[in-house]
């Protein structure tokens, strides 16, 4: 399998977002405009139907989620203690740090979909689904906890009125008990959830300034490490630790190494921070994304 292939379409369209809005008429108060679309309508959209479209087994998926949400906590563990770490914390700021976090963490849930039913078959798009649910409420609120902290918001407040964690919510209590979009508006739903993969990248790239890649660049390095190396060897040890099965493994292990998900960018620009840096971490991440699925569906698988 050719994972720079897969990674490519995400990375053309962060590129084409940065050249719209550096050289057309299409410039930063057009985007600013587009996030909020992405943020409050269209990302929303799209998590609730990746977590409702899929019947949830809870015995039968019952390893594979304790499995994703272990790896999740590893990774948010590592993140939350790099402030803590006296020969690291000097290198970045308490605001810089709170906006880019979520990216040691967070997932990209269109590409793990996409690897999925390349890796496991038909079931592969569930078990897909079963890691998304599970784990997405839970690096949700890890990724507004920084945020919240360091813009003196109260958390409960923030999580409230976070269109991300509601949708996402709403979608796995749907599912749970056993509600459906109705056949009739699924292309559409499914159709809003496509452009918001789109835009959201395109936000990111839009939000791009090549000077912040020289911005915290030992936070930049620290969590790309957790992202692409530490957290897929957590999911091989988990996946042998748990007895999953082959297909469960390997899903497991795509969700542990796909790149940060583009609406870090979505959300930090969101919550009033400067994307600018989580953009690149993001930009970085989707390159790094080829490698490290190569390192976990190939070496460790």
């Amino acid at each position: 399998m050719n994972h720079a292939q897969l990674l490519f379409p995400d990375f053309a369209l962060i590129l084409c977002g940065f050249l719209l809005c550096r050289y057309t008429a299409l410039d930063r108060p057009i985007w600013d405009a587009v996030d909020k679309l992405v943020y409050f309508f269209l990302f929303p959209v799209l998590l609730f139907h990746s977590t409702v479209r899929s019947p949830l087994d809870l015995g039968a998926a019952s390893s594979l989620m304790l499995a994703g949400v272990a790896t999740a906590g590893c990774g948010v563990a590592l993140t939350y203690a790099l402030p803590h770490l006296p020969w690291i914390r000097r290198q970045f700021t308490q605001r810089e740090y709170a906006a880019s976090a979520q990216a040691g963490f967070r997932f990209n849930g269109f590409i793990l979909l996409a690897l999925a039913d390349r890796l496991a078959g038909p079931q592969g798009p569930l078990l897909a689904a079963i890691i998304i649910g599970s784990c997405v409420p839970v690096l949700n609120v890890a990724a507004i906890w920084p945020m919240a902290r360091a813009s003196g918001e109260g958390l409960w407040s923030s999580l409230a009125r976070n269109p991300l964690l509601i949708a996402t919510l709403a979608g796995l209590l749907s599912n749970l008990a056993g509600l459906r979009i109705p056949e009739w508006a699924e292309p559409t739903v499914a159709r809003i959830g496509g452009a918001s993969l789109a835009l959201g990248l395109m936000c990111a790239g839009a939000g791009l300034r090549i000077a912040a890649l020289n911005q915290a660049r030992t936070l930049t390095v620290c969590l790309l490490l957790i992202r692409h190396l530490v957290m897929p060897l957590c999911a091989w040890v988990l996946a042998r630790l748990l007895g999953l099965s082959p297909a469960q493994t390997a899903v497991l292990l795509a969700f542990s190494a796909v790149p940060t998900a583009a609406s870090c960018y979505v959300l930090a620009a969101r919550m009033g921070y400067d994307g600018a840096h989580v953009a690149a971490v993001v930009t970085l991440s989707t390159l790094l994304g080829a490698a490290s699925l190569s390192f976990a569906l190939g070496v460790l698988r």
